[in-house]
């Protein structure tokens, strides 16, 4: 389901100083008109496709408008119910203004889908009960997401009642407001949150080209005796102060968390750059990060990672750059940096594993998902398994890339180039939600990461 989006939706009703009854009651009412107005003399109503609820907290207008913008976004391929929350705890009084939007969407082979965005200006004591607010809006047997536009507010009541309606909580770590102490706090809503909850983080999806650039470098079987001798890891990231540092905390927390290490102690080096040693095995892994300036890289992102050592008489040097400086012709430009031609079997490899797993998982929960969708029983009418072609990878801009470098005992440098997919909010925001929030590999790594983070 796809469709191409309007510049603004149509706004269906407002009301001010309203409560939620009347909130619900114009949503039916909305949804009874469409209803009414897509079916002919002769056919009944259509069911309603909805197959998740998605509510974004927001605390300024620039966030609650690229909420907006986001999930309508979303709802052009997913039919989802949009939930955004203004909160404004400065104004007096306790009442609510809302307004209800909608885009319809018509695709080719399936009834019209109206999504709707309920926005709600909540103000004083009406923004300390989120929970209360939008139960009655849920949608029963679909999964319901938290999403915090800017910084969670850790430690208030809030959030704790939000959790407890709610199957995860979504969150963009590279987007708080005081880093350190934010994420610091983060830690303490996994240990009190419900079993049920996930967690997702819109810098761990950012995250994912260094992640698969690192594990495919130790895929291959002749060389996973290197994960057994890494010595050394260099983290470079843009910006000055330890909140920037959490990108390169979750990394270096993946890999601590997937390797068995412990952190023993850290020390500041010399030139700025703050060393953790860990502990695995009698020997030491050193873990060294460093401040560095890419003026058009955001603060906190990663501009390089480096991991070297030894096994087996062996060594190797393992280097990933972001937009790594390129040498201008003699005539002007830039040369080019790796051909947008030719085999890559390794990357192939890869992308073939991941289209594998989504099949998986869609195949997974196939009759579900049509059953929601349509309103027809599980098993009839299913559609055929997707199609994916992975040799489409590559494109001629290279102007956002990561330059891989791998250097194995003395044999000639190997280099390989991939492009680094545009940073949407939107597209992150979805690849956390399909992908799961119940990732345990991201849990451990999150909390490895909060363990680092106290010690920097």
């Amino acid at each position: 389901m796809s469709t191409t989006l309007k510049p603004d939706s149509e706004v269906l009703w407002r009301g001010e100083a309203v409560n939620m009854s009347a909130v619900l009651d114009a949503l039916e009412d909305i949804r009874a008109k469409f209803a009414r107005a897509e079916i002919g003399d002769q056919e009944h109503a259509h069911p309603r496709n909805c197959v998740m609820t998605l509510i974004a907290v927001a605390a300024t207008q620039e966030e609650e408008r690229r909420a907006e913008r986001t999930c309508r976004l979303i709802s052009t391929g997913h039919p989802a119910q949009s939930i955004v929350i203004r909160e404004d705890n400065t104004l007096k009084g306790n009442h609510i203004d809302a307004w209800i939007t909608a885009d319809i969407q018509r695709p080719a082979t399936a009834c019209a889908v109206e999504c709707e965005i309920v926005t709600l200006h909540v103000r004083s004591a009406a923004a300390d009960h989120l929970a209360a607010l939008v139960d009655p809006l849920l949608v029963s047997g679909v999964p319901t997401y938290l999403w915090f536009v800017g910084t969670p507010p850790f430690g208030r009541r809030e959030i704790d009642e939000g959790l407890a309606i709610c199957d995860a909580l979504v969150f963009d770590s590279a987007c708080f407001g005081e880093p350190y102490s934010s994420f610091r706090a983060l830690s303490k809503v996994i240990s009190r949150a419900h079993i049920k909850l996930g967690l997702g983080d819109l810098q761990w999806s950012r995250l994912r080209p260094w992640r698969e650039t690192i594990a495919q470098f130790f895929a291959p079987l002749d060389r996973r005796q290197f994960l057994g001798g890494i010595a050394e890891i260099g983290v470079d990231y843009e910006g000055d102060g330890r909140g920037n540092r959490i990108a390169g905390a979750l990394l270096a927390g993946w890999m601590a968390s997937a390797l068995g290490w412990k952190i023993k102690r850290a020390a500041a080096g010399a030139g700025g750059v703050v060393v953790v040693y860990y502990e695995v095995g009698g020997r030491t892994v050193e873990v060294h990060f460093r401040s560095t300036a890419k003026e058009h890289l955001a603060a906190g992102e990663l501009s390089a990672v480096r991991i070297a050592g030894s096994s087996g008489g062996a060594s190797f040097r393992l280097s990933v750059q972001r937009d790594p400086d390129r040498l201008r012709k003699p005539g002007g430009g830039y040369r080019v940096v790796h051909p947008t031609e030719g085999e890559d079997d390794a990357g192939l490899e890869l992308a073939e594993r991941r289209a594998e797993w989504h099949r998986d998982v869609l195949h997974q929960n196939l009759s579900a998902l049509h059953h929601t969708a349509t309103g027809e029983p599980p098993g009839e009418s299913r559609p055929k398994h997707p199609v994916v072609f992975t040799r489409e990878r590559r494109g001629s801009d290279t102007a956002q890339v990561l330059l891989t470098m791998i250097e194995l005992g003395g044999g000639a440098p190997l280099r390989h180039v991939q492009q680094v997919e545009p940073e949407d909010e939107a597209a992150l925001l979805l690849d956390v939600l399909s992908s799961g929030t119940h990732d345990a590999v991201f849990t451990r790594a999150l909390e490895a990461a909060s363990d680092l983070m106290q010690r920097l």
